[in-house]
């Protein structure tokens, strides 16, 4: 038995959980957000057969996707701040970050 972690961006949330639905994949979903662009994040648990386990992640590599967007950095308080401090830079997000591990224990009630 495994646990998958996944965390991908909200914009990739609802059709992650809808292919979930389709391939009897049971998912715990948690709102959860980002350190690096406070932007809204979606945590999928899901507890899976080893033999099932590159299914689920083929399910997630098809439906997060990489995309580029603008961010605008957080001002500085610093007295020498540049005129660039606050300059829109594109940054690439999105995808997903996931986490397998092996579980001792599994249970249903």
């Amino acid at each position: 038995m495994k646990m998958v972690i996944a965390i991908v961006q909200d914009k990739d949330a609802n059709k992650l959980g809808l292919e979930f639905v389709k391939a009897n994949v049971r998912a715990t979903r948690l709102a959860t957000s980002g350190g690096f662009l406070r932007s809204g994040n979606t945590t999928f648990m899901v507890g899976i057969e080893d033999d099932r386990v590159a299914e689920v992640l083929g399910i997630i590599k098809e439906t997060s996707h990489m995309r580029k967007q603008f961010m605008t950095p957080a001002v500085s308080l610093d007295v020498s701040m540049e005129s660039t401090a606050t300059t829109p830079m594109e940054v690439q997000v999105g995808g997903a970050t996931v986490f397998v591990q092996d579980i001792e224990q599994f249970h249903r009630f």
